[in-house]
């Protein structure tokens, strides 16, 4: 895909699904039921291609690098020629990172671009500024990587602009902290990229702040709930989306709780208690088990009125 296509379509719904664990091990058979749920039900107007991410909301942090390219794999497959995908990639260590671009460069569906996931243990922002310049230099030149920046340390702002605007395969930044840095971010960054909003469906404040696009953890149970909000934020009518907003802030309050802690799980619960049959949650991953009672309940009043979104 054209690097101009790719930055067209990215003011979309990237959708996020959760990877299905029985037994702590991937059901790869789920796992394509839900890519086939969110590429047989897209919303997104004019005929838009499906965007699916493969990122931490998916649990990435918890599985092997066999088990990260075959997943990748996976989904490419069940998508086909059609949609976007994208491979987050964790940066611990780098020589990893650069293992698993190599393999998932030689996959049959290649991904379209990759999320550099937040950086963990000791760093400071010029040494980010420095090594991710040269990493996506060599991994760009050598398997034609496309990078898109998460952004979850305020500190690092100028080093990620400066980054997105010298390096040509660094395409853009999935916001990660809160509103208060998007202004900053769209006028540093400008036409070099694009500032896509990373903290779910609640995204209509940030669209109105400048934001292109957001990622959605529950698309993949209301598929069509996140695709007409980024229908109305690209016509401008911030009053449908923050309607539609409303109606799903419940769930998403839940998810984001308490530091994210049901980011996951509360996802995964949604899809056993919606009965839905198209798709599948599994029944709860690594340090991710399934949740109690209460918030069951609180879940089940969450979604009760989504089901058309479905």
């Amino acid at each position: 895909m054209e690097l101009s296509t790719l930055l067209t379509v990215l003011d979309s719904v990237t959708t996020i699904p959760v990877i299905p664990f029985r037994g702590n091990e991937i059901d790869y058979d789920g796992h394509r039921k839900n890519v086939a749920y969110l590429m047989e039900n897209n919303y997104l107007s004019q005929n838009r291609p499906r965007i699916i991410a493969i990122g931490g909301t998916s649990l990435l942090h918890h599985i092997g690098p066999v088990d990260q390219v075959n997943l990748v794999d996976v989904t490419g497959q069940q998508m086909g020629k059609n949609g976007v995908l994208i491979s987050g990639i964790v940066p611990n260590p780098i020589s990893q990172a650069e293992e698993l671009i190599s393999q998932q460069s030689k996959l049959d569906r290649a991904p379209d671009a990759y999320l550099l996931m937040p950086l963990f243990g000791i760093n400071n922002p010029e040494g980010v500024y420095h090594q991710y310049k040269q990493f996506t230099k060599h991994c760009g030149e050598k398997y034609g990587a496309r990078f898109i920046y998460y952004f979850r340390q305020p500190r690092d702002r100028d080093v990620v602009i400066r980054l997105v605007n010298e390096s040509p395969h660094c395409i853009g930044v999935k916001v990660g902290t809160d509103e208060g840095d998007i202004e900053s971010l769209v006028t540093g960054i400008d036409d070099n990229g694009v500032v896509i909003w990373g903290i779910g469906d609640r995204c209509t404040k940030a669209n109105r702040l400048g934001t292109t696009g957001h990622t959605s953890g529950i698309a993949v149970i209301f598929a069509r709930a996140s695709d007409e909000i980024n229908n109305a934020q690209r016509i401008g009518d911030l009053e449908t989306s923050q309607e539609i907003e409303d109606k799903i802030a419940d769930l998403e309050e839940i998810r984001f709780r308490n530091g994210r802690v049901y980011n996951y799980s509360a996802v995964v619960e949604a899809m056993i208690l919606s009965g839905f049959t198209d798709i599948d949650g599994g029944n709860g991953g690594p340090f991710n088990p399934r949740v109690s009672q209460e918030i069951v309940e609180e879940i089940r009043a969450a979604i009760d009125h989504l089901r058309p979104y479905h």
